[in-house]
């Protein structure tokens, strides 16, 4: 979450009032994330997250990703529901952009998760690829091989500005993953982006998941390959084979792995990396120091990168007989 528009206090007001939500009470912008504007609203209801969708989300996107939240709760998986208005609206324009409000979901992030959160986040995931099976929707995946290339396209000329070697680093490993890149494993709806800060939790225990702005119809496995990125590396760039190997036994708890999507997981853990490394880069080079969103290192994510290109089996992450 992000801000970069600007809402006025009289333009809140008016939209807020076409809700039966009560008056407006207090809002504040929130600086997690980097997609989209995000404000915390409270109102005489309660609070409410407000979400003005930028220059990266195409509107036409919109309808999935919201349809996508009312299927997940209807299959019971805990994560914001949109609220309608009194003309029965979910999508709404405020201060020049689309907008939506939605339900606020109790509970806090873990800034660092420990090996009970990893095992919720895979049990979490694996509940959420089931209930997406019979999504009827479809969203291909923009940030997959041809969406990488045509990043690595925009920054391919200040890369070695940001790491000095970055540009053939980057171009070598597309090569690699455009002539290995896995295909017929099982497809089906994926959150894409199942971050830390996208996961809640109450007591350790998962309270629910948010930000599907990013989600789209791709490999399951995929998916996986994100949150291993994301959840199984200390700050130091180590990978904690312990906290991976609960993740994975936990999703596949639910959820077994095939033998195929194992054997791809080495590749595409590294696509994953290779991912956020290029968008990390974007922003970095992009975002405009006026906003108040907090930019990434794309330096983490090479670190994980070269780390997923030194490993051989799906067993170095943890699962599997050695």
């Amino acid at each position: 979450m992000a801000v970069y528009t600007d809402v006025s206090d009289e333009e809140l007001d008016v939209f807020i009032a076409s809700y039966d939500i009560g008056a407006l009470t207090s809002f504040k912008g929130i600086a997690e994330g980097v997609e989209n504007s995000n404000y915390l609203v409270h109102t005489e209801a309660g609070p409410f997250i407000l979400t003005l969708y930028e220059k990266r989300v195409r509107p036409e996107d919109l309808p999935y990703f919201l349809g996508l939240m009312e299927h997940l709760a209807a299959h019971g998986i805990s994560c914001p529901l949109p609220v309608r208005d009194r003309e029965d609206r979910i999508l709404r324009e405020l201060a020049g952009r689309p907008a939506v409000l939605i339900s606020f979901l109790e509970g806090l992030w873990v800034r660092r998760p420990g090996i009970a959160h990893c095992a919720g986040l895979g049990a979490g995931l694996a509940q959420f690829h089931l209930a997406g099976l019979d999504f009827d929707m479809q969203r291909a995946n923009d940030l997959s091989l041809p969406g990488w290339r045509e990043l690595f396209d925009e920054v391919r000329d200040s890369a070695d500005g940001v790491i000095p070697g970055l540009k053939d680093e980057i171009a070598g490993e597309l090569d690699h993953l455009g002539a290995n890149w896995a295909s017929g494993l099982p497809e089906g709806v994926i959150h894409a982006d199942l971050f830390p800060d996208n996961v809640f939790f109450l007591d350790d225990k998962l309270s629910g998941l948010i930000d599907f702005y990013f989600a789209c119809n791709d490999m399951l496995a995929y998916d996986v390959a994100v949150c291993l990125n994301a959840w199984c590396f200390e700050p130091d760039a180590s990978f904690n084979i312990t906290k991976a190997r609960a993740m994975l036994q936990a999703y596949e708890r639910v959820r077994p792995l095939t033998h195929a999507e194992l054997d791809a997981l080495p590749l595409l853990a590294r696509g994953a990396a290779l991912r956020f490394l290029l968008t990390r880069t974007y922003d970095l080079l992009n975002t405009d120091a006026n906003a108040l969103v907090k930019t990434k290192d794309p330096n983490e994510y090479l670190r994980k990168l070269r780390f997923h290109q030194s490993v051989t089996s799906y067993r170095d992450y943890g699962i599997g007989e050695h």
